[in-house]
């Protein structure tokens, strides 16, 4: 166990009013060892220290001072006395320093102990440049033990680099007795435990050491701010952050961090505008929060105001944005992040590269994805999983699975994600054998265990293919509860093949598990209206309104010279509205002479064939594919989104249209892509 701090003050759990827990502390004295307080405002992150802390100048070696000469000459004499070195000894120590320091920021370890290894005199600063490179590699611990321990005169930066090591490559009580057993401490070493503590989630110690301090910086605030978000307590970041005497940037940025992950969006957006210093961190954190809360446009808005303020971004920048062309299937802007990626030092960036291929495979680009794929020099199992999913969502399931044998072969090793995408790609190709065999294979050939993931992707495969049966043995043999998406799932594989018995049980089911889930009672009503049971369907709708469940309106949406035009079904609102009807209607007539019959069952209402076929004729998809046939070039594909699963009527025109319009239209739906030519689709009508 720790020895933790303890006095009558801190006995108590957190006590309202908070505040009180976080008045500035005095020096105190502290069931530790015996220590004493070095350099209290040492700052080694150069942020600003408040003015009512006291200016103390942080201890650094002095490069002059003999006792922290040493030398590896034979004569030389003892450390104690060491003798005067003339300038030229002292210009190469230096020298020598800056080159070790040099390599070590590089990762070359080994150049930099060969040039360690041939000075003749080190000073302290010498031995603590080795000492960091040795500490901060993970895996290099105990050389950096054994370098620790021949430092002939260790100053307090000595011991900080060797506290750092152990926080980061070791355990925690290992940490404690270290932090305990050092001659003095600064400010650094304080922040540096807390940071141990916050970073591993132990919030409660890390304020323990947080109340003892003697003096704070801006560090230490942020340093107790940014656990707290981490770790859920938002609330508490909240009181922190505004008692914090000093408020740095990192503080800033973590509660914005914060208010983002936890939906706030408000609050995230009225601290940005009175962040009185934003760097690039905080630009990020903005972008990567308005992607994550769905609100993907204001994201790559505010990329387009970090870009004019010339803020340069970074991989984690581009990620987010092109995660954000991703969900808005804004290939245009995506294209210009590209060209922006192979102007910049990121163009052989993996990660780089990689959110580039996803985003091309999302945006419906395959051969530009896997063109840069094979230009991407050093792939990671991310680079290769982007790959294989990209193809299994476009219904290439044997190019998946071909890709997927081909990174076995290199030698890397697939994990969960990886198996997602094979499942993935089995049940768009209707692979069901062999996907079979890929689910057994995890745990025995690769010690994969499945999740949720795994098994909603089988219950969908075995659902398809109309081996209901054995899905809902699968679900009930599950080693964990099963979630509301696998009998979403299910009951989807029952809506196809009408199978209104086990309907009602996923229904059943994921209403019990989401009963505000407006998936469950619309797939339910589909297949009662499938049946032509309308008294159903109609009870069910009740039954929405009666529980307050919204339906998610169904919408399409094309991009058009970087504008993104959104249509609804039946929509009436679009200012060439009059030039899409009239173009619809051309389609109508040619479509059927070629042989279309709308499928009526897709029409989910209880009215007259004559106004089903105008209900389905004024869907979202086929709005968005005539505005897109009368103003996309010839030749140019034709990239439709939709926000729901394409019907079964749209499908089966989309199809005639590719045909007697003699273009090639692209669809993405909640599910997969289909891409329609020459009157076929990639699915082959298995979807």
């Amino acid at each position: 166990m720790y020895h933790y701090l303890r006095n009558r003050r801190n006995q108590r759990h957190f006590p309202l009013p908070f505040i009180e827990n976080f008045l500035p502390t005095k020096h105190c004295h502290w069931p530790f060892s015996t220590f004493t307080v070095q350099t209290p405002n040492a700052n080694p992150s150069l942020e600003a220290v408040p003015s009512n802390f006291h200016a103390h100048s942080p201890q650094r070696p002095n490069l002059l001072s003999t006792h922290n000469l040493t030398s590896t000459h034979p004569a030389a004499p003892s450390l104690d006395k060491s003798p005067p070195f003339d300038q030229n000894t002292l210009n190469d120590i230096i020298s020598s320093n800056k080159i070790i320091t040099s390599y070590i920021r590089s990762g070359d370890l080994s150049s930099a102990l060969r040039v360690f290894r041939n000075m003749t005199v080190k000073t302290t600063v010498t031995w603590n440049a080795m000492l960091a490179g040795y500490s901060r590699k993970p895996g290099k611990l105990t050389e950096a033990q054994k370098l620790f321990d021949q430092i002939p005169e260790k100053d307090t930066v000595s011991y900080n680099i060797m506290l750092a090591g152990y926080v980061q490559n070791s355990d925690m009580e290992t940490v404690w007795s270290f932090f305990n057993s050092m001659p003095s401490k600064d400010i650094a070493s304080w922040n540096t435990m807390i940071s141990g503590f916050a970073q591993k989630g132990a919030m409660a110690k890390a304020r323990e050491l947080f109340l003892a301090m003697p003096e704070k910086n801006n560090v230490t605030w942020s340093a107790m701010i940014s656990g707290y978000v981490e770790c859920g307590a938002l609330e508490l970041a909240e009181k922190l952050f505004e008692f914090a005497a000093v408020k740095s940037v990192v503080a800033w940025t973590a509660m914005i961090s914060g208010y983002m992950k936890f939906g706030k969006i408000e609050k995230a957006e009225r601290l940005f505008k009175e962040m009185p210093v934003k760097n690039l961190v905080t630009w990020n954190a903005m972008i990567a929060g308005y992607v994550e809360n769905c609100r993907a446009e204001d994201g790559l808005k505010i990329f387009r105001i970090m870009l004019r303020y010339g803020i340069r971004p970074n991989h984690s920048s581009l990620s987010s944005v092109l995660l954000g062309c991703s969900e808005l299937s804004a290939l245009q802007l995506g294209k210009q992040v590209h060209q922006l990626v192979c102007k910049s030092s990121l163009r052989d960036d993996t990660t780089a590269c990689t959110s580039l291929i996803s985003m091309y495979c999302k945006c419906g680009v395959l051969d530009d994805a896997w063109k840069l794929f094979l230009e991407t020099k050093s792939k990671d199992i991310v680079s290769w999983n982007a790959m294989i999913s990209g193809y299994a969502q476009h219904g290439a399931g044997e190019k998946a699975l071909h890709l997927f044998e081909e990174m076995r072969g290199e030698g890397i090793r697939p994990d969960w994600i990886t198996f997602v995408a094979v499942l993935l790609a089995c049940n768009h190709a209707g692979l069901v054998d062999i996907g079979v065999r890929y689910f057994d294979s995890m745990v025995k050939d690769y010690g994969v265990e499945p999740r949720p993931d795994h098994y909603t992707c089988m219950v969908d495969l075995l659902g398809r293919a109309g081996k209901l049966v054995e899905a809902v043995d699968l679900i009930k043999k599950m080693p964990f509860k099963p979630h509301s998406a696998i009998f979403g799932t299910l009951l989807g594989a029952c809506r196809i093949h009408k199978n209104l018995e086990l309907a009602k049980f996923a229904a059943q089911n994921l209403l019990n598990l989401d009963p505000q889930s407006a998936a469950g009672y619309v797939q339910l009503a589909n297949v009662y209206a499938a049946t032509n049971k309308w008294d159903h369907v109609a009870r069910v709708r009740r039954s929405m309104k009666d529980n307050k469940v919204v339906k998610t309106p169904g919408y399409s949406w094309i991009e058009i010279k970087s504008t993104v035009h959104e249509f609804r079904s039946g929509d009436r609102v679009h200012p060439e509205l009059a030039s899409i009807h009239e173009k619809l209607n051309e389609l109508e007539k040619k479509m059927k002479l070629a042989g279309y019959v709308p499928d009526l069952e897709s029409a989910l209402h209880d009215v007259g064939e004559e106004q089903k076929e105008q209900l389905l004729l004024w869907h979202s998809e086929k709005l968005a594919i005539a505005f897109g046939l009368i103003v996309v070039p010839y030749g140019t594909p034709i990239r439709v989104f939709k926000n729901l699963r394409v019907c079964g009527d749209c499908h089966r025109a989309i199809k005639y249209i590719s045909a007697v319009e003699r273009r090639e239209i692209i669809v993405r739906d909640t599910v997969r892509f289909h891409h329609f030519k020459g009157g076929c689709c990639s699915c082959g009508d298995y979807w």
